[in-house]
């Protein structure tokens, strides 16, 4: 399990969740919600070219198959594992119902199996749900040969509404070899497109660089 890269250096790595429970997917097919995918936050890392991680969930990806397409052809984009169906792994973990306690190692091998069609950039890093594990979720996923990723720098965005604070939780914490958590879900993220300008302007002023998380976790 891993919360950073090694200090040294000047590179940082942006990475993206990309939650979708069933419950999110009600409010799409009821129209209470237009979209779950940033596409405003993805055409920035593509014109700045940006690297970045995208820890998906299977159902994100099959509700997204051309954007998950779309993420896996750019060389600077990684894939990482999310679980399937965003449920929480432990009790208490922010009012996510809980994957069954011998689904767990299931559950995150079928988000494996949906990913790697898409081909890519694809990785064996695992983010669970609200960062919420402890020894037996990671006991679960120890068959899968998996690097659980959480990170030392979280942006807060999930439901924010300005832009500013977010921008201020990232700056004000990140350093060589950080981890910084967004989310690529614009209706439960809909500020994180507009502070990501200003992030990505923070990060220069510091000489920080954005790089793949597998570059930051080898301190390449």
């Amino acid at each position: 399990m891993v919360d950073h890269g090694p200090r040294s250096g000047n590179r940082v790595a942006l990475t993206f969740d990309a939650d979708m429970t069933d419950g999110m997917l009600r409010n799409l097919r009821a129209g209470r919600v237009t979209s779950y995918a940033n596409l405003r936050i993805i055409e920035l890392l593509e014109r700045e070219q940006v690297p970045a991680t995208f820890f998906l969930t299977g159902k994100w990806v099959e509700r997204y198959p051309d954007l998950t397409r779309r993420l896996a052809d750019n060389p600077r984009f990684e894939l990482a594992n999310h679980t399937y169906g965003h449920l929480a792994y432990t009790g208490d973990c922010y009012d996510l119902p809980r994957v069954p306690a011998k689904g767990m190692t299931e559950d995150a091998a079928k988000t494996f199996e949906v990913i790697k069609p898409y081909g890519g950039r694809q990785t064996r890093y695992f983010r669970f749900p609200g960062l919420c594990h402890d020894a037996a979720a990671l006991a679960a996923l120890a068959p899968l040969g998996v690097t659980v990723v959480d990170g030392d720098v979280v942006s807060g965005d999930p439901f924010a509404t300005a832009w500013e604070p977010l921008v201020r939780a990232v700056l004000d914490n990140v350093r060589p070899g950080s981890v910084v958590i967004m989310h690529v879900t614009e209706a439960n993220a809909r500020m994180t497109d507009e502070a990501m300008p200003h992030i990505l302007a923070g990060l220069r002023e510091r000489g920080l660089v954005p790089a793949s998380l597998s570059e930051v976790l080898a301190g390449a």
